[in-house]
């Protein structure tokens, strides 16, 4: 809806600079003023002529008020200083906006592009952590983002079961006492994790262990002990399932980077790299990308002949290239010389270059965390402390039988931690706090708290969707904000869509629950002289609000 505004003021400028005979630019630019009472769009083509035409701003602004018309869905246009600024005819606009808002708004039509999206892959040598979260929801949040703006995507974990840390951990099951069900922990994952923070216990005690875990990976790659190893894998992979379906993150699939030396593709990268005359070889073959302006090496295989992760990663995005016309990878900021070499690597060998997605890494005002030292709050405790946080929180406000207030308090819990990430921009560093993250004054409780006020009032009313909007409705400063907010969602998804960024839908929600508990504290709306009008107001806002949020993977209830 909001393009097409944006269209018939362009359109308006346009004519009039044909009827002036002024050459038409390329693109007529037009912007938000900052204040409504400047208007809903504003346009500095008069700027962009002043120097073909060697006259000021001022007066071509004034030349094209002179024959300038106002599309219909516009009550005036004026000019403010060398501005050309547009009010919106909010009469006319709700009758065209309220119609076409209905439970599926802001979904895009199909775009002919397939996208895969890797996003979380954290190795399965532990419970996910806190580390790994914002990965997850920045990878997660963003494939419903695109989905909705049209695209299809398929989002993937890529399975790191070649890694010296699951060879850990399977010397460790043929070494210590003790299966991983012996393990303390109610869930898969963390008792993985136990036993490999036994095993770096036990490497630091004896380093000659390594040799051991290096027989084991040179024994896997060439065909051996697949059977413990998948073990290993799959058993942890159970319990970070289980956290990420608790969170509201959705694989599509998990591919193991095994496969790539089972069937040769491996093989085949390192051949193919070999012919373009980039790689030396010393101790171990390497890919010199000095002429590409990196100073450190790609090392290809290890001195033993077998594969190394970043070897697997390209062919990995080989397959990619094949499968998806674009790629994004989400990876934290200290892979940012791993994904170079990768694009390097790509270049040459004629697949599509990955767009990558770095986010700074979140820390607990208590430091930093390391899995191998067994210091980390898994995901797992995170989502527990914030379900009991919100659940103290649901009880001061309301006597709701245990198992209500429950459910309440996980989704508040889980929704605020969501919120709390995806709202600052990747490349932000966080530090989690908790009374931030938690506050039914601003963040995601309040988002969920005007989504439950529209629910209630709206059942109090006994709202049906056939409500009439009143003829002579003429909508206040409230309603005004409330009609240029929701005009301009499917904006904020195709934008957010285009810069693959999840930030501005966690803000825009939080603008829109700001606006909507503004208007329900100063207009009445039961009872009313334009109580249909008002109704189907809160009806648009609950739909757009419940979408807005389930873009960021966050239920929004009914009642809080």
């Amino acid at each position: 809806m909001f393009r097409e505004i944006e269209k018939r003021a362009s359109d308006a400028i346009t004519e009039a600079l044909k009827k002036l005979e002024i050459p038409v630019p390329e693109e007529i630019k037009l912007e938000e003023p900052p204040n409504p009472q400047m208007g809903d769009l504003a346009s500095t083509v008069s700027f962009e002529l002043a120097g073909t035409l060697k006259k000021s701003p001022m007066e071509i602004t004034a030349e094209i008020m002179s024959v300038i018309e106002a599309p219909e869905i516009f009550e005036t246009i004026e000019s403010k200083g060398p501005y050309i600024n547009f009010f919106i005819d909010y009469r006319k606009l709700s009758g065209e906006l309220l119609k076409i808002i209905d439970d599926d708004y802001g979904q895009h039509p199909p775009v002919d592009e397939r996208i895969i999206l890797e996003h979380t892959s954290a190795n399965p040598n532990g419970p996910l952590h806190i580390g790994h979260i914002r990965n997850a929801i920045i990878g997660d949040s963003l494939a419903r983002i695109l989905r909705m703006a049209g695209y299809s995507v398929e989002t993937q974990y890529y399975v790191n079961d070649m890694g010296r840390q699951i060879a850990m951990i399977v010397w460790g099951l043929q070494n210590l006492e003790g299966d991983l069900d012996d393990y303390p922990g109610d869930k898969k994952d963390h008792r993985v994790g136990r036993l490999y923070f036994e095993v770096n216990q036990k490497l630091n005690e004896n380093p000659s262990i390594r040799d051991e875990v290096d027989e084991l990976i040179r024994k896997y790659e060439s065909g051996e002990n697949e059977d413990i190893f998948r073990y290993v894998v799959e058993y942890c992979l159970d319990g970070m399932k289980e956290t990420m379906e608790r969170l509201h993150v959705h694989h599509d699939r998990f591919v193991w980077e095994g496969q790539f030396v089972r069937d040769g593709t491996v093989e085949r990268v390192i051949e193919s790299l070999k012919r373009t005359g980039y790689t030396s070889e010393n101790d171990v073959l390497y890919l010199d990308l000095e002429e590409f302006g990196i100073e450190k090496e790609l090392v290809l295989t290890r001195s033993d002949g077998t594969s190394l992760y970043s070897t697997r990663d390209i062919a990995y995005h080989l397959k990619k290239s094949l499968e998806g016309d674009t790629l994004i990878d989400v990876l934290g900021s200290d892979h940012k010389l791993a994904a170079e070499q990768v694009k390097i690597a790509m270049k040459l060998l004629g697949g599509k270059i990955p767009e990558v997605i770095f986010y700074e890494f979140i820390t607990l005002p208590e430091g930093s965390m390391s899995t191998r030292r067994g210091v980390f709050i898994s995901v797992d405790e995170l989502m527990d402390e914030a379900r009991r946080r919100a659940l103290e929180e649901v009880k001061k406000r309301r006597d709701l039988p245990d198992d209500e207030a429950g459910e309440i308090a996980e989704m508040i819990g889980n929704g605020a931690i969501r919120y709390y990430i995806a709202r600052l921009s990747p490349e932000k560093h966080m530090v989690f706090e908790w009374d931030d993250a938690l506050s039914f004054e601003h963040g995601c409780a309040s988002i969920q708290y005007a989504h439950a006020r529209a629910c209630k009032l709206l059942d109090k009313a006994s709202f049906s969707d056939d409500v009439e909007v009143e003829d002579n409705w003429a909508p206040d400063d409230d309603e005004k904000e409330l009609l240029r907010l929701l005009a301009r969602f499917p904006v904020v998804i195709e934008d957010a869509a285009s810069a693959r960024r999840v930030h501005p839908v966690a803000q825009y929600a939080q603008d829109l629950a700001n606006a909507f508990n503004s208007f329900y504290r100063s207009t009445p709306v039961m009872g009313s002289e334009f109580e249909g009008a008002r109704l189907r107001l809160v009806d648009s806002v609950r739909k757009t609000i419940r979408n807005a949020l389930g873009l960021l993977g966050i239920e929004a209830s009914e009642t809080m």
